[in-house]
C-alpha cells in the first residue's frame, strides 16, 4: 500500500467550505492544488478561504508563516478542467446529486490521464451507482471527509462494486499521509457514520414524542451523563433538519423502508415549518437575540437520607455507594443479592436494563423502585437520570431524589420509558454497528474508529459493548423490541451470537 507522491498533482472540484478544505489539506501535504468550480466566482472565494485559514492559524501560532505561504502558492484557481490534465488524482466535491456527479466522472475521465483516480467525497450516494457507464469504473473511489476538513480527522475510503483494490489501498495510505485516520467501507448507505449515528438523533426524538423529558433535559443526558460531545437536539440544530433529515429519509429509503432508520415527523416539522436551527435562527431551540438558553429540568432540592444500604457488587452501584459514602452512612450487605440495588429508606434504586420501572416493579414486587440512567463514568458523572416506577411512592423519591443530590449530582427525572435515554440510544448505536460488521461493510476496528474520529463519540460502539458486556446491551435490546414490538429493536444476529459466546468484538 503506497500513497500518491507528493508530485502527483491533484485536482479538487467544488470550491466550497467542504472542497475549499479539502484543497487545503492537499496543499498543505505538499502536492500542487487545482481548484476548479463552475463559477470564477466561486473559485476565488474559496481561493480566498484557504488562504484567510491558514494565515489565521500563523496568527495563532499554529503554523509556520513561510509554510503556509507556500502551501496558498500551491493552489491554483481554475476556470475549465482542462486546465488540471496532469492531475492524477481528482476529488469532487459539488452538490449531492446523482446525475451530476455522474456527469462530471464522464468529463474527468475523458479529460485527466488513464492512471488517474476519480474520488467522490459524496456522504451518502453509492459509489458503484456513480460508476455506471463508465470506461474505467475500478479507479473511481469515495473519499469522504468530514466538515471542516482541515480539522475533522476522519476520512471514509470507500469502494463500490468495480473499485480496484490497491486503489482503494492508494486512497487510504494517501489519506493517512495528509494526517487523517483513514477507514476501508464497502459501499452502503450511510456508509458508516451516517449510518452508525441515526439511532443518536432517533432515539431522542422517540422518547420525546413520548413526553418523557423536554429536549434541554435530554440533551444534557447525553451530554453530561454519556459523555457525548453535544446533545442529539442541539447538534441537529447544528447539522441543520434540512441536512439532517435529508440524510435520514436517504438511508430509510435506500434500506427500502427499513423502520430501523424511519424518520421522525417532529423533525419533518421542522424542516417545513422552516426551523431549521441555528443557520435559519430557530430549530429545537431559539437562537435569536434575546432568547433564553436552554436548561435541563433539574430537579429541586430535596431531604436525603444519611444511610443506606448497598445490596450486591454491580459496578455501577459500587460507583454511587462510594459517591454516597461521602455524605451518608453506606451499610454494604453481605451474600448474594436477589435484587441489586441501593435501598435508601425502603426505595431501590436498579440500573437500568431495558424495561420500564414500572414493569419491573411489578415482576419483581418492589413497588418502591427507581432505576437509574446509563453513564459513562458513575464515579464522576455530574448528574444521573432517573424514572421512578408508576407505583412508587412520592415520599420515597424524593428522599432518593435528595440523597443523590447530597452527593453533588444533578437530578433529572423522566417520565417511564423503555431503556430511559442514555441505554436505550447507546444499545441501538451498538446494535447497528455490530450489523455492519456482519454484512461486511467494514471491521469492528474500522467501525470504532469511525466513530470517535468523524463524531467524536467517548466510544467506539463496539469497544463500548465490550466494556458494558455484549449479554448486557443484547437483553436490553430484547427487552426494548418486547415493549415495543416493532422491527426498530430487533437485535443484530452477530451481537447475539458474540453474547451466547461470551465473546468480544476486540479481543
Amino acid at each position: 500500500m503506497s500513497a500518491v507522491s507528493v508530485q502527483t498533482d491533484v485536482l479538487v472540484v467544488g470550491a466550497g467550505a467542504m472542497g475549499s478544505g479539502i484543497a487545503q489539506v492537499a496543499a498543505l501535504a505538499g502536492h500542487r492544488v487545482f481548484l476548479a468550480d463552475t463559477s470564477a466566482e466561486a473559485v476565488e472565494k474559496g481561493c480566498a478561504a484557504i488562504a484567510a485559514s491558514l494565515r489565521e492559524q500563523v496568527s495563532k501560532g499554529r503554523l509556520d508563516a513561510a509554510r503556509a505561504e507556500s502551501t496558498i502558492a500551491r493552489i491554483h484557481g481554475i476556470d475549465k478542467l482542462a486546465d488540471a490534465r496532469t492531475a492524477t488524482l481528482a476529488i469532487e466535491a459539488i452538490v449531492e446529486r446523482l446525475d451530476v456527479k455522474r456527469a462530471l466522472f464522464f468529463e474527468l475521465e475523458s479529460t485527466l490521464p488513464e492512471q488517474a483516480i476519480l474520488a467522490s467525497n459524496t456522504s451518502s450516494l453509492s459509489i458503484t451507482a456513480l460508476t455506471a457507464g463508465l470506461s474505467r469504473p475500478e479507479r473511481v473511489v469515495g473519499m469522504h471527509f468530514f466538515n471542516p476538513a482541515p480539522r475533522m480527522k476522519l476520512v471514509e475510503v470507500v469502494s463500490g462494486l468495480a473499485t480496484d483494490a490497491d486503489v482503494a489501498d492508494t486512497v487510504f495510505a494517501t489519506a493517512v499521509a495528509w494526517g487523517k485516520v483513514a477507514v476501508h467501507v464497502v459501499s452502503s448507505p450511510g456508509f458508516i457514520v451516517n449510518r452508525v449515528a441515526r439511532p443518536f438523533y432517533a432515539e431522542a426524538q422517540r422518547v420525546l414524542a413520548e413526553r418523557a423529558a423536554k429536549p434541554a433535559t435530554l440533551d444534557a443526558a447525553m451530554r453530561d451523563c454519556c459523555g457525548f460531545p453535544m446533545g442529539p437536539f442541539e447538534l441537529m440544530d447544528f447539522i441543520g433538519h434540512d441536512v439532517n433529515f435529508a440524510v435520514t429519509r436517504s438511508v430509510f429509503d435506500a434500506c427500502f423502508g427499513d423502520r430501523r432508520y424511519e424518520p421522525s415527523l417532529f423533525q419533518q416539522e421542522l424542516v417545513a415549518a422552516g426551523r431549521l436551527g441555528r443557520k435559519s435562527g430557530r430549530g429545537v431551540y431559539d437562537y435569536r437575540a434575546g432568547a433564553i438558553p436552554p436548561r435541563p429540568e433539574d430537579e429541586s432540592p430535596r431531604e436525603g437520607a444519611e444511610r443506606v444500604r448497598l445490596h450486591g457488587a454491580e459496578p455501577s452501584l459500587c460507583a454511587l455507594a462510594d459517591r454516597l459514602g461521602a455524605v451518608a452512612v453506606v451499610e454494604r450487605m453481605g451474600g448474594a443479592a436477589s435484587r441489586e440495588s441501593i435501598e435508601i429508606e425502603g426505595a431501590h434504586l436498579v440500573p437500568c436494563d431495558g424495561r420500564t420501572a414500572t414493569r419491573r416493579a411489578a415482576e419483581e414486587d418492589c413497588p418502591n423502585l427507581i432505576v437509574f440512567d446509563l453513564c459513562l463514568d458513575y464515579a464522576s458523572t455530574p448528574r444521573l437520570v432517573i424514572a421512578p416506577a408508576d407505583q412508587c411512592a412520592s415520599a420515597a423519591l424524593d428522599c432518593v431524589v435528595g440523597t443523590l443530590q447530597r452527593a453533588g449530582l444533578a437530578v433529572n427525572l423522566i417520565d417511564d420509558v423503555a431503556g430511559l435515554i442514555g441505554l436505550r440510544t447507546v444499545a441501538m448505536i451498538i446494535n447497528e454497528a455490530a450489523g455492519l460488521v456482519q454484512a461486511g461493510v467494514a471491521t469492528a476496528h474500522d467501525v470504532d474508529a469511525a466513530m470517535r474520529y468523524g463524531t467524536n463519540y467517548p466510544r467506539g460502539p463496539l469497544e463500548w459493548a465490550d466494556e458494558l458486556g455484549v449479554a448486557r446491551v443484547v437483553a436490553a435490546l430484547d427487552r426494548l423490541n418486547e415493549h415495543y414490538r416493532e422491527e426498530r429493536y430487533r437485535c443484530a444476529p452477530l451481537l447475539r451470537r458474540k453474547a451466547i459466546g461470551g465473546r468480544k468484538f476486540h479481543e
